[in-house]
């Protein structure tokens, strides 16, 4: 008998979905990501991405990819500790550390990789990581693999970050981690309480703005730089995935810091080196982001209005003031159902179900691209209109 098999074979969830109609994952998508999407031979519009800027299609984004890979080819074929590392991953990293405010910055393969990599090794045994309830799961993982002191404290409330600031030994390091735009609910870290407490208590602070560049602070710099603290948070850490339309990620910090992760985190050392086109994909949606500042313009513009016409029509969008707009369901099965029928009306948008969230907190994850048109939207406000008063989640 294999045992192992017969214990994975009782996880029968998603077969339950797919039998009932209702399975939203894996759906194949047969053209570029953009505002419009196909899929089974059906144009739907796209409201599911992360390509806040709308730059995976922009020429300057392609051809910088293309160039990179006639010159240096498809793949580095090792870690950038050994003979992964080309001239831009460097030229890269001195533009993204200057970017965000910093002395130096590492890059890596995934921006899962960074908070897995850092924040597994930066402390030791009797220091502290504290963190926000509702992190990324790539922060939360780091945290599993750290072997220091661990707390926890309620999402984006300070009173709990205070309670559990004064828990920690004060001679000991103290690392505050949080998003600065958390993923599925939208809303913004309140990042200038957190330096505040930080710095009363002696603390630390690491910022996750893989959903903040692009979106906030003077040309996309994210939270730290929107609420005028990237000084004063220790490290910074960004994602290619999604305002960058690449893939890896980075950690900016002094030199110092820099130097300890580059020759001790485990991601960074033992995995290949970020893709010759990826890096160089990143590097000219930062040079869009520096010179043409009107697709963040248009993403605000477009941001506004839709918050507007969600509070209008009564939908339930917690806190969010962010591209991220949460439709609250607050029901596993018809969060599937809904998210199908959203399709059904030539609308692609993600589910957020437990365990992910709690089974009461299930949601819709609506976002917005800076190409979005507001055609485009009115129509998706529409269909959302009509089928959530089917379900009587609206009035």
């Amino acid at each position: 008998m294999n045992l192992l098999r017969e214990k994975l074979a009782k996880y029968d969830a998603p077969q339950r979905a797919k039998a009932a109609g209702i399975y939203p994952y894996f759906r194949e998508i047969q053209s570029d990501q953009d505002t419009e999407v196909l899929i089974s031979g059906k144009k739907v519009l796209m409201f599911g991405s992360n390509s806040y800027l709308g730059l995976t299609n922009h020429p300057k984004v392609k051809e910088a990819a293309m160039e990179a890979i006639r010159k240096y080819g498809t793949g580095c074929a090792g870690s950038r500790f050994l003979n992964g590392t080309l001239d831009i991953h460097v030229q890269l990293e001195e533009r993204l550390a200057k970017f965000v405010g910093k002395e130096d910055a590492i890059s890596f393969s995934t921006g899962f990789q960074v908070n897995e990599g850092v924040i597994s090794c930066i402390t030791g045994r009797e220091d502290y990581l504290i963190w926000d309830e509702l992190n990324h799961a790539s922060i939360i993982e780091g945290i599993r693999l750290s072997f220091s002191n661990k707390l926890k404290y309620k999402h984006n409330d300070m009173e709990s970050l205070e309670k559990q600031l004064r828990k920690c030994e004060p001679d000991k390091v103290k690392l505050i981690v949080t998003d600065g735009v958390f993923s599925m609910e939208g809303d913004v870290a309140h990042v200038a309480e957190i330096v505040r407490l930080a710095k009363q208590y002696n603390a630390n602070i690491m910022v996750d703005e893989a959903h903040g560049i692009g979106v906030l602070g003077n040309h996309g710099r994210g939270t730290c730089d929107h609420f005028g603290v990237s000084k004063d948070v220790d490290l910074i850490m960004g994602t290619f995935s999604k305002s960058f339309a690449s893939l890896g990620g980075f950690i900016a910090a002094d030199k110092d810091t820099i130097n300890y992760l580059r020759h001790h985190s485990r991601t960074y050392i033992f995995s290949a080196s970020c893709t010759p086109a990826s890096v160089a994909a990143a590097n000219a949606s930062l040079d869009i982001m520096l010179n043409e500042p009107e697709h963040m313009e248009n993403l605000w513009k477009l941001t506004h209005y839709a918050l507007d016409g969600f509070r209008q029509m009564g939908c339930e969008i917690g806190h969010t003031s962010t591209p991220i707009i949460p439709l609250f369901i607050r029901d596993n099965d018809l969060t599937f159902l809904i998210v199908k029928e959203l399709f059904e009306e030539g609308i692609f948008v993600n589910p957020v179900v437990s365990p992910a969230v709690a089974s009461q907190d299930t949601l819709i994850r609506f976002s917005l691209m800076a190409t979005h048109t507001q055609a485009q939207l009115d129509y998706a406000l529409e269909a959302i209109r009509k089928i959530f008063k089917k379900h009587n989640l609206i009035p």
